[in-house]
């Protein structure tokens, strides 16, 4: 199976969030929230609401960078913030945040692999404004060729025109791409409309997904999977 999901294939494409990184639980987004909530001064509730009613805006970049980002969420929940406050808040934030960017053990050595039998690797996230300004200090960065981030296109998958950017980063047709994800934003089957093969992956973390809610349509998959990434060296 997974020597066939490379075959004739002249480039990968990984998902970011839950593929090349674990599945988030909830326990991390809420503590996440509770830690923003502590530096604006408002209900940890109250903005762990307030970041799913914003997850759409936030991730084709409505909002601007993060400190703009923690303004507007504090307008919307009736929170004045001091400079200070802001200042404390957008840098929370972005650290915690950054905490949601570590790699699954065998990311990268998978993709260095991959690399070594000549595929260049390529990245489309559906994200906030956090990973792509913090996406040269991760160790990452290095090993990928062309990274396509939604807040800075200013549109999310399965939008096809994000799936066409990263190909063309990586200098190969759409069609001689595998494509690699989770699941979520319909991100599939928007790869395999644009003629690449997808591949979902669903490891033992992946019904941890509280996200899904949050995508439209859900995670809905019927074709080729693998529970671990290093199932793509065969």
């Amino acid at each position: 199976m997974t020597a066939s999901l490379l075959a004739g294939r002249a480039a990968v494409v990984f998902d970011f969030f839950g593929t090349l990184t674990p599945v988030g639980p909830s326990q991390a987004w809420a503590s996440n929230a509770a830690s923003l909530a502590a530096a604006m001064g408002a209900d940890p509730a109250d903005v762990l609401r307030i970041l799913d009613e914003t997850f759409p805006e936030r991730i084709t970049g409505e909002f601007g960078g993060v400190t703009q980002t923690v303004r507007e969420l504090a307008d919307r929940l009736g929170v004045p913030l001091t400079p200070a406050q802001l200042t404390e808040a957008s840098r929370v934030r972005r650290e915690r945040q950054e905490t949601m960017f570590a790699l699954r053990p065998e990311a990268l050595g998978v993709i260095e692999r991959l690399r070594s039998r000549g595929l260049p690797i390529g990245v489309l996230s559906d994200c906030t404004i956090e990973l792509p300004e913090a996406w040269d200090r991760l160790p990452l960065a290095g090993t990928v060729d062309a990274a396509v981030f939604s807040c800075l296109e200013g549109t999310r998958k399965p939008d096809p025109r994000l799936f066409r950017k990263v190909a063309a980063g990586l200098g190969a047709d759409p069609a001689g791409c595998l494509y690699v994800g989770d699941g979520g934003g319909d991100e599939l089957a928007g790869a395999t409309a644009v003629g690449m093969r997808a591949v979902l992956l669903a490891g033992p973390d992946w019904d941890n997904h509280r996200l899904s809610a949050l995508w439209q349509g859900g995670i809905s998959w019927a074709g080729a999977r693998i529970s671990s990434l290093t199932e793509l060296l065969g």
